[in-house]
């Protein structure tokens, strides 16, 4: 459930946290951030050094209004203020050419600035009282699962985050759709909840792809938002077979499916997440991360159906799976290697 609003003591604990440069969690309605204050670089350099996250990979900036994007974005090109006006506040981030005053932690050393004004009511409680841009990325250790609960952010990071809001379980769970207006035709360089046919719908020549030339954005590394647990995307028609020869010598599977299994089996931990692409992506996250505790030797997703309505859910499955592993088709893999860690290409 979200919540709507917290009691004015504790988003003034948060707030006097951030104007002594520390470091704060926040619900959004994508995922919860992990915030400092956008002017202060030494408390932005806090963030990367306690999610353990490269220096060349930037942050979004978190403003309260539109009115306020143009302290940060040096110029606003008509299709970026269209979208804005349309989707904000939301789950979209626009990636402008930066005003000079940004600092250039923030951009992971770019020209370019991704900024979002969030719909979470908490979030704009925050955003309201601190008066000025927060620079967050989900708050999760680098590369990790993405934080859509609380009680995640406590269980990342335990007291070495001064303040956790609790905003209760976030509405979309999947991070932002990012778009780039910094050339002649936007892009959108991550998939989200905004879908690109959505945004066409305001700015018709949006294209779907960025190029080698677009800025590097939040989460576009090949492996992201990973569970501990190996990870491997399987093909429906072969799911039970591959569970079969994996649980034949006793060794537990987690499963992520569309389904409930056909047969049960005592060594498997199975979630049926459902067929509604947006409540599988809502609950992705919260499911991997119980998958992961599962004590399984490795976590096994059903392959999502094809289509925009679950791209940003694929983007996400694809990038927490290994490279050789988004999908395990052939039923006699567990017959053709001996070493389970390698029946599936780990």
């Amino acid at each position: 459930m979200v919540t709507s609003r917290l009691p004015q003591d504790e988003i003034d604990r948060a707030v006097e946290a951030l104007r002594e440069g520390e470091v704060i969690a926040f619900p959004t309605e994508t995922v919860y951030g992990l915030g400092a204050d956008a002017q202060n670089p030494d408390a932005v350099r806090k963030v990367f050094e306690l999610k353990g996250r490269p220096a060349t990979h930037p942050l979004i900036v978190h403003i309260d209004h539109p009115r306020v994007l143009e302290r940060w974005a040096l110029s606003v090109p008509p299709a970026a203020r269209a979208l804005a006006e349309r989707f904000w506040p939301g789950p979209l981030t626009l990636v402008l050419r930066r005003a000079p005053a940004v600092d250039l932690a923030i951009t992971g050393g770019q020209d370019t600035v991704a900024v979002r004004v969030p719909g979470h009511p908490v979030a704009q409680q925050l955003l309201r009282a601190f008066g000025s841009g927060i620079a967050a990325p989900s708050a999760n250790r680098y590369g990790h699962v993405s934080p859509t609960r609380a009680e995640h952010v406590r269980e990342e990071f335990g007291d070495a985050v001064r303040v956790v809001l609790d905003g209760g379980d976030c509405k979309i769970g999947l991070e932002s759709t990012i778009v780039s207006c910094v050339d002649t035709v936007p892009r959108v360089l991550r998939p989200g909840f905004i879908t690109l046919t959505q945004l066409r719908t305001v700015v018709p020549e949006v294209q779907g792809r960025s190029d080698a030339d677009a800025p590097r954005v939040p989460g576009s590394d090949v492996k992201h938002y990973a569970p501990s647990t190996p990870l491997s995307i399987v093909n429906s028609r072969t799911l039970e077979e591959v569970v079969t020869q994996l649980t034949s010598e006793h060794e537990r599977v987690a499963v992520l499916a569309m389904r409930p299994p056909r047969v049960a089996n005592k060594f498997m931990t199975w979630i049926n997440a459902g067929r509604r692409a947006d409540l599988y992506a809502r609950d992705l996250y919260v499911n991997l991360r119980a998958l992961d505790k599962a004590g399984a030797r490795e976590i096994l997703v059903e392959e999502v159906p094809a289509g925009e309505a679950w791209d940003a859910v694929r983007d996400r499955l694809h990038r927490a799976a290994s490279a050789e592993n988004v999908v395990a088709v052939d039923p006699d893999i567990a017959a053709l290697r001996a070493d389970f860690g390698e029946d599936l290409g780990q």
